[in-house]
């Protein structure tokens, strides 16, 4: 008999970013009832987890990811007996729930960091986190020219004259991972959600954790951590945070089925396999995916690297389109290949995005994603073709690179708006009192009522591709290749599916075989551009 294939490794998995999932108390934020009475949705699509943006007790000055208190709830998003229902019901509804580790950093009201602050220099709370004195006649000078993510200096100087670091905002104190108490508490976090019933993590900044040695300064800046940097940097990927892992790896192990994936912004492949060898991490998120230009040669090559390099060290790719970082991809698909995103974003270039191509692509998108083999990740609202809500009020803007980047960068808050549930509403059913960033006047035609209206919707797409990949895909981790000419990608899985993605100009031309689905109308037999689709080839 044949080994048992984890789960993980051919799963799709639902992104929960819980303010903006569904509102069940009527204050204007979601919470964990919210997403309790969304279940059945998420049933009803077919993926086999939820990951859950961070729940914790936070100032929610970075949106959670600054975390006061690791082993409770934000009474925003509800309580821990809600954290723990929500589990036990998703498990009940065949789903596992994923929570969000943030480990790189605290919030600046975590105990441990007001126990610094009070402690004063070289003290053994001050161990904990990364306190140095400053350069200069009077230690008036930060430690290097690190930058923060976020913008600005990555030093703030406290009253006593010490400087503290923090990658991000100045609210989020870097916790140092060379202490042997960091290390411990963290698997202690790790055990305390496991055995609440947990089935996994998502770890934040992944190839964080260690700094360089002696705080060196950077030759480059530190670069936004949501793009692959170009080179090396003495805050990134530093190789002593291996160890860490194999250390949260042996805890893991000790829980049947549980999974743990990184978010892991590096240069190449290769140095991301680091992250996925045996004893490490399950999965790694593939970013070099979300940022591959809409070309067959280029998302042909970043397919072929990604598999070829996970392949190597045993591993499976983890494929996303979207996230709660990144512009949603029904909007980077509708502008012109090569568009500088963030440049687009903060209006320093004069382009209109093309709503109907950015759909087309997107549904495109989705067959190419769901028919390869590995994990795929969506993020919520992907699957009713939401796009990136580009023109929020500046004076809702939450993100806190807004405000560090002097009012030049607006930041993630544009892919954070909540989600349409019905077609009107104050808040289109996402709660009973509006929502905590402003909906679009034209969100209900997204919502999930509008999407079930209509047979040949996103949603639609979606839910049977899904259910195509559960029944004829997901057992097999091979894909072969098949020439149908430069622009298109077309690929076999197992010994009866194919899956074409035409990025030409021209229709194309599909061999025979029975249409299971395809984003867009298929006329005798001719594959229209910016259109995929999955063949059966059965003999």
């Amino acid at each position: 008999m044949s080994e048992k294939i984890p789960w993980w490794r051919s799963s799709v998995v639902y992104q929960v970013y819980v303010r903006s999932f569904a509102d069940a108390n009527g204050d204007g934020t979601g919470d964990i009832n919210g997403i309790r009475s969304r279940l059945p949705y998420l049933r009803s699509l077919g993926v086999d987890a939820l990951w859950v943006n961070p729940w914790y007790v936070s100032p929610l000055n970075d949106g959670g990811y600054d975390v006061a208190d690791y082993r409770d709830i934000d009474p925003r998003f509800g309580t821990l007996d809600d954290a723990k229902r929500l589990m036990a019901e998703a498990e009940q509804n065949g789903l596992r729930v994923i929570v969000d580790l943030v480990p790189n950093h605290t919030s600046s009201e975590h105990v441990w960091f007001q126990q610094a602050l009070a402690s004063g220099p070289n003290s053994p709370e001050r161990a904990r986190y990364h306190f140095v004195p400053g350069k200069g006649d009077h230690g008036e000078l930060p430690p290097n020219n690190w930058t923060s993510v976020f913008g600005g200096p990555a030093w703030s100087r406290v009253p006593d004259g010490d400087w503290y670091l923090h990658m991000f905002d100045v609210t989020q104190p870097d916790l140092n991972w060379e202490h042997p108490e960091v290390r411990a508490e963290f698997e202690a976090i790790l055990r305390f959600w496991l055995d609440l019933g947990a089935g996994g993590f998502r770890v934040d900044v992944a190839h964080a954790l260690i700094k360089g040695e002696g705080y060196p300064d950077a030759e480059t800046e530190a670069q936004e951590v949501l793009s692959t940097p170009s080179g090396d940097h003495p805050l990134w990927d530093q190789p002593d945070l291996q160890v860490i892992i194999e250390e949260w790896r042996r805890v893991l192990d000790e829980y049947p089925d549980k999974v743990m994936v990184a978010e892991a912004w590096v240069p190449s492949w290769e140095r991301l396999a680091n992250y996925v060898q045996p004893g490490k991490y399950h999965q790694t998120f593939d970013f070099h995916f979300t940022q591959s230009n809409w070309r067959a040669d280029t998302l042909r090559k970043t397919i072929e690297t990604s598999m070829g390099a996970s392949g190597a060290v045993g591993s499976i790719p983890t494929w996303v389109l979207s996230n709660h970082d990144l512009i949603r991809h029904a909007t980077r698909l509708a502008l012109p290949v090569g568009t500088n995103l963030r440049d687009w974003l903060n209006r320093r270039v004069d382009l209109v995005a093309d709503v109907e191509l950015g759909e087309r692509r997107a549904r495109a998108a989705a067959l190419l994603m769901l028919g390869l083999p590995g994990s795929v990740y969506l993020y919520q609202g992907e699957e009713l073709g939401l796009p990136e809500v580009h023109d929020l009020p500046e004076a809702v803007l939450e993100d806190p690179t807004w405000a560090r980047s002097g009012h030049a960068d607006r930041g993630r808050d544009g892919c954070r708006v909540p989600i349409p549930w019905t077609r009107e509403g104050n808040s289109y059913g996402f709660g009973d009192n509006g929502s905590w960033l402003p909906q679009p006047p034209q969100w209900g035609e997204f919502s999930v009522e509008a999407n079930e209206e209509d047979p040949n919707s996103m949603l639609s797409l979606y839910r049977k591709a899904i259910s195509i990949r559960s029944k004829r895909l997901r057992k097999d981790e091979v894909l072969d290749w098949i020439d149908m000419g430069n622009d298109v990608l077309a690929f076999r899985r197992g010994s009866d599916t194919l899956c074409v993605v035409n990025l030409g100009r021209d229709s194309l031309k599909l061999p025979e075989g029975e249409v299971l689905l395809s984003s867009v109308p298929v006329d005798d037999g001719f594959l229209p551009t910016d259109g995929a689709v999955w063949v059966s080839i059965e003999s």
